[in-house]
């Protein structure tokens, strides 16, 4: 066997790629309070990577600190080589980062249709084509598009949140507890057009309180805890850890 540290070997050694995202030692919180003490996560092309971790642990505070919309104290967040860590939420969505949070996704008050344009403020043009292309992945609102989103159930509200955060075409799409609320068979198709837009090729960083469901859908998972790193790994393994099962996945 040759050793991978020999010293007369002549093959290059290949770079691995730079994260499409990834946060490092990241510190952020509320008033005077941290929440998050050293964050460091990365989500790979093509990746969908699930956070996990008890109620309290800061896993939509790292989505908000990701996105811009609370300040980092410490640490950084790039997008690839870009250290994005004091750009404007605007700025981070140009370079190809959408967020859809828990409450409050949708504007009640507009249509459908209006959502979606709105989805697309900082689109130039194709906004009509980007409107079909994305309602296929969502047929349960596509006929409805003149319909005020206030009158939407809570599962296709939520599709309505997904559908409007994809009409910027993003390389990278936040998701925070998309199942949350739901009922079981919604929760159901959700996570099933979750899955198509990963396979459609937008990376997908994904915090669910649905720990099972999220790890089973993800290529990765991080655990958080009391706003730090606690375990990382593929997601297949953290499965299959019965330590993990016990103390997050309500594994007996």
């Amino acid at each position: 066997m040759v050793s991978i540290d020999n010293p007369t070997s002549t093959e290059p050694t290949a770079t691995p790629p730079a994260p499409m995202l990834e946060t490092r030692g990241l510190v952020a919180g509320y008033g005077e309070t941290n929440i998050l003490h050293g964050v460091s996560i990365r989500v790979h092309d093509g990746e969908m990577v699930a956070v996990i971790g008890p109620n309290g642990a800061g896993k939509s505070t790292l989505l908000k600190a990701i996105f811009g919309l609370i300040p980092v104290r410490s640490g950084s967040v790039l997008m690839g080589a870009d250290d994005v860590s004091d750009w404007r939420p605007d700025e981070r969505v140009r370079q190809g980062l959408s967020y859809v949070p828990q409450v409050d996704n949708v504007f009640p008050s507009l249509t459908i249709m209006e959502n979606l344009q709105m989805g697309a403020f900082v689109r130039k043009n194709g906004v009509k084509d980007r409107v079909s292309q994305v309602m296929d992945l969502f047929p349960d609102i596509a006929e409805r598009k003149g319909e005020v989103a206030g009158k939407l159930s809570g599962g296709q509200r939520q599709m309505l949140a997904l559908a409007r955060a994809l009409m910027l075409d993003p390389r990278i799409l936040l998701l925070d507890e998309p199942s949350a609320s739901l009922s079981p068979k919604m929760v159901g198709i959700i996570f099933d057009r979750i899955s198509a837009i990963n396979e459609a090729g937008t990376a997908i960083l994904l915090v669910e309180q649905n720990a099972r469901e999220a790890l089973s859908l993800s290529h990765r998972g991080y655990i958080l805890a009391t706003g730090v790193n606690r375990l990382e790994g593929d997601a297949q393994d953290l499965l299959d850890n019965a330590e993990v099962g016990r103390l997050y996945l309500g594994a007996s």
